[in-house]
């Protein structure tokens, strides 16, 4: 078990902080639970007016703890179990939190941690932080309801080019495509974060939870029938030798090799 997920309250602000040391916030199993019990705890406090999340040391979250994969990913069952309990249901657990959220990316913002920043209301970045989904060099594809919530939020045009080519896009980028609502320097973030609570905090909590509802019903863009007929086969890959290949790849180390 590797890594923690950190809930402090400051009055009505709830500062959630990934923090796993050495591996730039990579989010582990035990975080992702610890995620969704964060975020219900949340949900369920009435005087909680805004949530804060960010990282620990310089970067916000590198992607999966890829040092967990192989006990996880090559049969279908725990892969599956891994994607729509654990990982979804952190994400779930954001999404369903009628407090609103934002964003504090520094340094790395990939996979998983592109993931949660797209459940926040703002995302506001440092200048030097960066952008993808590069999983494509695992071997493995991003998972349906993930790649559902990636598009709505970042974009199709720009979730496609990250997972085809494993583009990495820094933020005054991704600020030029919608994505972060404001990119600073480094020194300057932490302030502009403060004055962002603040405006909220000042607002009527009530209507902003009612916002949020109703934000979630007409945002969503996936019919459920289409979700639930693909995840019938979504983890069907994960036996395969090019998914084994890509992990263990970058396990030990070394360049992937894939044949087709």
């Amino acid at each position: 078990m590797t890594g923690t997920v950190r809930l402090a309250i400051e009055g009505d602000v709830a500062h959630v902080v990934l923090s796993n040391l050495g591996k730039l916030n990579a989010m582990s199993r035990h975080m992702w639970r610890e995620l969704r019990g964060i975020f219900m705890r949340i949900q369920g406090d009435p005087g909680l007016r805004c949530v804060v999340i960010g990282g620990e040391g310089g970067h916000f979250c590198s992607g999966g703890d890829i040092a967990e994969y192989a006990s996880v990913r090559f049969a279908e069952s725990s892969l599956r179990d891994f994607h729509e309990n654990d990982v979804w249901g952190g994400l779930q657990a954001m999404i369903d939190c009628d407090v609103p959220m934002v964003a504090r990316v520094e340094g790395n913002c990939m996979g998983a941690g592109l993931e949660m920043a797209c459940c926040c209301d703002l995302r506001l970045a440092s200048d030097d932080a960066r952008c993808g989904a590069p999983i494509a060099k695992l071997g493995f594809p991003m998972a349906p309801r993930e790649a559902a919530l990636v598009a709505r939020v970042a974009g199709e045009a720009t979730v496609r080019e990250m997972l085809l080519t494993a583009a990495v896009l820094g933020a005054p980028e991704m600020q030029r495509r919608g994505f972060f609502h404001e990119v600073l320097p480094p020194t300057r973030l932490a302030d502009a974060v403060t004055r962002r609570v603040d405006r909220i905090k000042a607002l009527a909590p009530q209507a902003a939870r009612l916002n949020k509802q109703t934000l979630r019903v007409v945002g969503a863009s996936v019919p459920p029938s289409a979700m639930t007929e693909l995840l019938d086969y979504a983890y069907d890959y994960a036996a395969s030798a090019e998914h084994r290949e890509g992990v263990m790849a970058f396990v030990e180390k070394r360049e992937p090799v894939f044949t087709g």
